[in-house]
């Protein structure tokens, strides 16, 4: 388990990496990937998620479903800082052709990839009936999905509040990238998703609203959920997309589009600079 420090300097690096991923692939989303860099790397490091890299099929390890598809860039980093797969891989072969990284990620691609999320709303789906499963079976484990806001303009993403809510799945912890960008524009103004705390209490969830780029409270936010009792819980991670990029952050048309090689320079350089002020390093 690393210390808040360490987790701020791995989060940079996995930032930094995720921006020469995709530059050498030429193709996939930037934006949500670089905001929810603090959450995977929170999840991974922060002694959160059971999980052994030695161990991958654990029948005892926790579960992560990752919805948004999309922003598997930043997952497929952080696992490969966690010895998933190697950093040469993770480098350079994202979305070629019969590679295991693929634009979203197809199941067991990787040992810790336990969906295909192609398409959106359907994650939180997968995680429910899966941690329904496992209540009927007296696992212990527990269940994790990562989605998006854009992703509730989908119906089936509602059935799956609904479906948690009814069968008081406690075993189940949501982590909603509230960034308020989608790939046409801001979230408010394509589909206006608020109140999206009291939709979510009203359909029996339990609610923690937290900044999404503080390691504490993602920690203190996934240890309250694990405490709560016939309840999922919904974290509410406010985050900012493109986070560390000036010219990337808030700015959906970053949604689905890559850096290119002197893009990439300039956001290395920035990522660097914040690492260094964080940790209070001279570059």
């Amino acid at each position: 388990m690393m210390t808040i420090a360490q987790l701020e300097r791995k989060a940079s690096a996995i930032r930094q990496d995720c921006i020469r991923m995709l530059t050498e692939a030429g193709s996939g989303h930037s934006a949500g990937s670089l905001g929810m860099a603090d959450i995977f790397t929170a999840l991974y490091f922060g002694g959160i998620f059971t999980h052994d890299p030695a161990h991958p099929d654990d029948p005892h390890r926790d579960r992560l479903f990752l919805s948004n598809g999309h922003i598997c860039p930043i997952w497929y980093t952080t696992l490969a800082h966690a010895g998933y797969c190697s950093r040469e891989e993770m480098l350079h072969t994202l979305r070629a052709l019969g590679t295991r990284l693929q634009g979203h990620p197809h199941r067991k691609a990787l040992p810790p990839i336990e969906n295909p999320s192609g398409p959106l709303g359907q994650g939180l789906s997968q995680a429910v009936g899966y941690a329904l499963a496992a209540k009927m079976d007296r696992r212990k484990f527990q269940v994790y999905c990562i989605l998006s806001d854009g992703e509730h303009d989908e119906g089936q993403t509602w059935e799956a509040i609904l479906f948690a809510g009814k069968h008081r799945l406690d075993n189940v912890t949501a982590i909603l990238d509230r960034n308020n960008i989608q790939i046409d524009g801001m979230t408010e103004d394509i589909m206006p998703l608020e109140p999206l705390r009291a939709k979510y209490e009203a359909f029996n969830w339990h609610v923690i609203e937290i900044d999404g780029h503080h390691h504490e409270q993602i920690i203190a936010a996934c240890s309250e959920a694990k405490a709560i009792y016939e309840k999922p819980v919904l974290i509410l991670a406010h985050t900012i997309p493109g986070k560390g990029v000036d010219f990337m952050e808030f700015q959906y048309e970053w949604h689905g589009k890559p850096p290119n090689a002197a893009e990439a320079k300039e956001a290395l350089r920035q990522l660097r600079t914040l690492g260094g002020k964080i940790h209070g390093e001279h570059e």
